[in-house]
């Protein structure tokens, strides 16, 4: 099981996903990603011209949690349920929610749910499936723009990539064990990898305790 998560087992152990067509490794990365219980995503990439880190676990059905930075600004991110949770330095809420706003929240974490539109961004990174089926049902839409790049190690697995021609990107598939999506590299001005490992692994998510409700902040402006 071991050697399956992490790809170090012997060739006889392959996959077979190697073999299939571009469109095919695609398809079979997105149904063994849709079966997966939980996934950690980390790296760097760059949305609407802002350079964006995350270090996230990501659990199917409930949420996410881990940290994120945006412009220099980190942030802690717990979404649990449909409540998106954060909590961050003065700093950030400053930026976030002015002055007056970083003094109430100092050391605390704010609340408010998914649905508020200043969190709804948050709340794209923090779902398994649909972080990853955004990506790859773009990708299967337009199969002729799919080429296979062959066989590769990355973050020390063996994997198969996949390049979207129309976007410049790769997706870097597992050849051994699940054919779990290893990583999505975005390659020229703005890119970036993102990577995707500890498949399955047991994940708890908690809710934290005597969080603000947003409704405060809004009731102060």
């Amino acid at each position: 099981m071991l050697a399956a998560l992490t790809g170090c087992g012997s060739s006889s152990s392959g996959n077979g996903v190697a073999s299939k067509s571009p469109a095919g490794i695609v398809a079979a990365a997105k149904a063994a990603a849709d079966g997966a219980s939980s996934v950690h995503v980390t790296g760097s990439t760059v949305t609407a011209g802002a350079p964006i880190t995350l270090d996230l676990h990501l659990v199917a059905g409930q949420g996410g949690s881990g940290q994120l930075t945006e412009n220099g600004l980190s942030f802690e991110l717990i979404e649990l349920d449909g409540t998106v949770y954060i909590k961050g330095s003065p700093a950030f809420y400053s930026h976030f929610a002015g002055s007056s706003a970083a003094q109430l929240l100092q050391g605390k974490w704010l609340k408010a749910p998914v649905s508020n539109a200043s969190f709804a961004g948050l709340s794209s990174l923090t779902g398994l499936r649909g972080l990853l089926d955004s990506v790859l049902s773009s990708a299967l839409a337009r199969p002729q723009t799919l080429v296979k790049t062959g066989t590769t190690t990355v973050a020390g697995q063996a994997a198969v990539g996949v390049r979207d021609t129309s976007q410049s990107g790769t997706l870097y598939v597992a050849t051994t064990g699940p054919a779990y999506p290893i990583q999505i590299a975005k390659h020229g001005t703005g890119g970036g990898a993102i990577t995707f490992s500890e498949w399955g692994r047991p994940v708890t998510l908690t809710a934290p305790a005597n969080a603000v409700g947003i409704e405060q902040l809004e009731k102060g402006q």
